[in-house]
C-alpha cells in the first residue's frame, strides 16, 4: 500500500481547526474566569475532549494511510460495542456477536486492500445471509427476528456506513487533484461536525418551533434551517480547496449533509429514547459516548461517498 502525504491544502485546513479549537478555547476560559460563579464545567470536558478528538484525528490522517484505517477501524469496532452494550441481547446470541466484531476487521481489510465491489457487498450481503444462519444453529427462535434485526442494523450503521470514510482515503488522487482522498475526507467530518454545531447554535440562540418533540425536545426548525444555511454555505467556499466540486455540486452536498446529518443525529436520539438512555456511553468527558458523536456521520457519510464517486471516480473503481 503506497502512501505519500497528503496534499498542502489538508495541513492548511487541519491548522484552521486548530486556530479554531485554540480561540474557542480562549474564549471558554476567559469566560469562566471572568464568572466565577458561574458552573463552567461540562463545557470544558467539551473543549478538552475536542482535543483530543482533533489531534487524534490530525494524526491519524497525516501519518500514514495504515494508521489512517487503523484509527477508523477502531472507531467501528468502538462504536458496534457501543451499540451492542446498549441494545438488549439474547444469552444464545454472544457466540454470534463474535462473528460481527470480526467483521470489522474483514471489512477494513477490503478497504485496505481497495476492492470496491468487496467492500459495498460484505457487510448487506454476505453478513447479512450468515448472522441468521448462526443464529439458526444454536437453535434459539425466542425473540429470533428482534435480535437478528438490531443485530443487522448495528452493523450497518457502524461498520458498513462508517467504513465509507475511511474508503474515501483510497480514492485515486487524480480524482482530487486539489487535496485527494484525504481532502474529501476532511470536507466531509469537517461539514458534519459544523452543521452539528450551527443547528446547536442556531437553536438555542433563536429556537422556538419543535421539529420532532417528541424524539429530540431539543430539535427546532430555527435551528435545523440555520444549520443548512450555515453548512450549505461552508460547504461551497471550502470546495475549491479541498474537494474536485463544482459550485453546483458543492451546493447539493452542503444541502445533503446538513439534512443527512440532522436525520443521523435524531435517529440515535429515537435508539436512545426508546432504550430509555440520555447517552449511547461516557467514553468521551462532556460527549457522551461514541455514538453521540458519530450519529450524524452514519448517515452523511455513505451519501457523501457515494455522491462523489458517482460525479468524480465513475469507472475507476472495481
Amino acid at each position: 500500500m503506497t502512501w505519500t502525504l497528503p496534499a498542502p491544502n489538508v495541513f492548511w485546513a487541519l491548522g484552521v481547526i486548530f486556530l479554531l479549537l485554540f480561540v474557542t478555547t480562549f474564549l471558554i476560559y476567559a469566560v469562566a474566569f471572568k464568572n466565577p460563579d458561574k458552573n463552567y464545567t461540562e463545557l470544558k470536558l467539551r473543549i478538552k475532549s475536542w482535543w483530543v478528538i482533533v489531534v487524534l484525528f490530525a494524526i491519524a490522517l497525516t501519518l500514514s494511510r495504515t494508521s489512517a484505517l487503523v484509527f477508523f477501524a477502531f472507531l467501528s469496532f468502538l462504536a458496534l460495542k457501543e451499540y451492542l452494550s446498549l441494545i438488549p441481547t439474547r444469552r444464545a446470541d454472544r457466540r454470534v456477536l463474535f462473528w460481527a466484531y470480526l467483521a470489522v476487521i474483514i471489512q477494513y481489510y477490503w478497504i485496505a486492500i481497495n476492492w470496491y465491489v468487496m467492500f459495498l457487498i460484505f457487510v448487506p450481503v454476505y453478513m447479512f445471509l450468515f448472522l441468521p444462519m448462526r443464529m439458526v444453529i444454536l437453535g434459539e427462535t425466542q425473540g429470533f427476528l428482534k435480535a437478528i434485526g438490531a443485530l443487522h442494523w448495528g452493523m450497518m450503521l457502524t461498520v458498513f456506513s462508517l467504513g465509507h470514510i475511511a474508503y474515501l482515503l483510497m480514492l485515486p488522487f487524480s480524482g482530487n487533484p486539489v487535496a485527494g482522498g484525504a481532502g474529501l475526507l476532511l470536507y466531509l467530518v469537517f461539514l458534519t461536525e459544523i452543521n452539528d454545531i450551527a443547528q446547536y447554535i442556531w437553536g438555542k440562540s433563536c429556537g422556538r418551533h419543535k421539529v420532532l418533540p417528541q424524539v429530540s425536545p431539543n430539535k427546532t426548525w430555527e435551528g435545523l434551517l440555520g444549520g443548512i444555511l450555515t453548512t450549505t454555505l461552508m460547504a461551497v467556499l471550502l470546495a475549491p480547496w479541498l474537494t474536485p466540486f463544482q459550485p453546483l455540486h458543492a451546493l447539493a452536498i452542503g444541502l445533503l449533509i446538513s439534512w443527512a446529518g440532522f436525520i443521523g443525529d435524531v435517529t440515535i436520539s429515537a435508539l436512545k429514547r426508546d432504550l430509555g438512555v440520555k447517552d449511547s456511553g461516557n467514553l468521551i468527558p462532556g460527549h457522551g459516548g461514541i455514538l453521540d458523536r458519530i450519529d450524524s456521520l452514519t448517515y452523511t457519510a455513505p451519501l457523501f461517498f457515494h455522491f462523489t464517486v458517482y460525479f468524480y471516480f465513475q469507472g475507476v473503481l472495481t
